[in-house]
């Protein structure tokens, strides 16, 4: 063990777990604080409305960003709450029922952010 909390795996999923949540943890610290300086520092909170995000929607790279954040970001989540659950969650038949709500919701709600990402469409101008 290496300090506080859970040691290394050796290998196998729970190895390759590991290491994503150190990378998707910095990732999203830099995306995360880039998120944060251009919605709320560059642009003041009441600029920010259906059309600032039409345009910004306009560029492909935006959409882009905004998808790699809330892909690392939902699937960090989801694997950080795993392993909660895999610590704590004792009876089999629980910890199966909770590792199954877990992954459905998780899905759900990236399939939807994905979608809503993917698929925005601003009216067109009379």
């Amino acid at each position: 063990m290496n300090g506080a909390g859970r040691p290394k795996p050796e290998s196998g999923l729970e190895l390759y777990a590991w290491i994503f949540m150190r990378i998707s943890g910095i990732a999203l610290l830099v995306l995360a604080l880039g998120h944060l300086l251009i919605m709320h520092i560059v642009h003041n909170v009441d600029h920010i409305d259906f059309q600032f995000v039409a345009q910004r929607y306009a560029t492909p790279f935006w959409r882009t960003y905004d998808l790699v954040l809330l892909w690392l970001a939902m699937i960090h989540g989801v694997n950080g709450v795993r392993t909660v659950l895999v610590d704590y969650v004792s009876p089999r038949g629980w910890r199966t029922a909770s590792l199954a709500s877990l992954y459905l919701l998780g899905f759900v709600l990236l399939a939807l952010g994905s979608l809503a990402i993917l698929t925005f469409q601003p009216p067109m101008a009379p």
